[in-house]
């Protein structure tokens, strides 16, 4: 049969067609996205360029999507940390556009000011944060094929912010972990393991101490595990995990964490590939999701960086790609991913963190030149 069919085969591919124009003589385009009639509409979205670096990153961000006329426009609100809530305009701009870009915003380290990230997350119920840590190409570290995600339960745990003076140099902090919570976050990543093509989850914990809270947590894991068969699922205390992370990164793929250990995980990850100013991420509940850097060390930046203008915008140019996905703009996310990376792989055009002394408008610029 196979030799009877071959001389067929070869008349086949004698006769196939010529690529199409400006496709080279790679494989023809497939159809991967059909619109529905009106999703080129621009879309609006809430624009916090917040404190520090953050309206030098956001700049740049606008800029790219009008260089490459992305199908959204900005609506920009001024909001610091050292505010004592975040402006209710903000909230309803949020809420009526579903999609937010934020910078970072500075949070005072004691006092009884609280965190307006938290405030945002806990708002609108943004129970999910995503990082991606992953190596990017021409970027040279230690360990390679890392590609991480870290998915953050984000609304209760160490951050319930349950504090109060018991007696005079005394202070008792509750940490809070609720079933609900738990079972939500552990479905979401194993959802977006499902989704994504990912063979493994594993559950970051300190059961052994917190027997109660971690207990329930790793409870509600392994019950949303069973329910997906095809994906492996383990455990991994939070002490070893760090260990792990530092010494054989590439065995972990997905990870799912209560609140303080996925913010711990996520930004020493972030530390094995390249720094937090080339990690994306994002938070997201059941009707909103806010953009932002994925990792929060480095997201506000010093004055140095602010006064020299040499932030690095990797992480939320990257961000602003995941953005561009969910917003359902699949085509401009891959254009915006595609000039980032090549910037990062070329190496011309490098912020100081990166091994560079590019500004950041100049990477920004290298960035929309890659556009075309």
């Amino acid at each position: 049969m196979a030799r009877r069919s071959a001389p067929l085969l070869r008349r086949l591919v004698a006769s196939s067609p010529p690529p199409l124009p400006g496709h080279g003589g790679g494989a023809r385009r497939t159809v991967t996205y059909m619109p529905r009639p009106g999703d080129g509409t621009p879309r609006p979205v809430t624009l916090i360029p917040g404190d520090g670096i953050g309206p030098l990153v956001t700049g740049a961000v606008q800029q790219v999507m009008e260089a490459m006329h992305a199908p959204l426009y900005f609506e920009s609100y001024d909001v610091h940390g050292n505010m004592p809530a975040v402006p209710p305009a903000v909230i309803d701009s949020i809420r009526r556009n579903k999609v937010c870009l934020k910078g970072g915003l500075a949070t005072p380290v004691g006092g009884g000011v609280s965190s307006l990230n938290m405030q945002l997350r806990k708002e609108l119920d943004l129970y999910a944060s995503l990082v991606n840590c992953a190596n990017v190409p021409g970027l040279p570290t230690r360990h390679k094929n890392v590609d991480i995600v870290v998915i953050r339960e984000n609304t209760e745990g160490e951050y319930s912010g349950l504090e109060h003076e018991v007696v005079p140099g005394v202070v008792e902090s509750l940490k809070v972990i609720t079933k609900f919570c738990s079972e939500r976050i552990a479905k979401y990543a194993f959802e977006y393991a499902y989704l994504n093509n990912r063979k493994k989850v594993t559950a970051v914990h300190k059961a052994n101490i917190m027997k109660l809270a971690d207990g329930l947590f790793l409870e509600s894991c392994r019950e949303i595990a069973a329910k997906y068969p095809s994906i492996e699922y383990n455990e991994i205390i939070v002490d070893n995990c760090c260990m792990q992370l530092v010494s054989r990164p590439e065995q972990f793929d997905v990870m799912v964490t209560p609140n303080l250990y996925g913010n711990l995980v996520a930004n020493t990850a972030a530390g094995l590939v390249g720094g937090t100013g080339v990690m994306p991420g994002g938070n997201v509940g059941q009707d909103h999701a806010i953009f932002e850097q994925g990792a929060s060390a480095g997201n506000v930046g010093n004055d140095n960086l602010v006064e020299q203008q040499r932030a690095n915008p990797v992480a939320l140019l990257l961000s602003s790609a995941m953005m561009l996905r969910h917003l359902q703009f699949p085509s401009f996310a891959d254009r915006l991913e595609t000039a980032v990376k090549r910037v990062v792989e070329e190496g011309r055009y490098r912020t100081k963190d990166l091994g560079g002394d590019s500004t950041t408008q100049e990477v920004t610029d290298a960035v929309i030149a890659n556009l075309k």
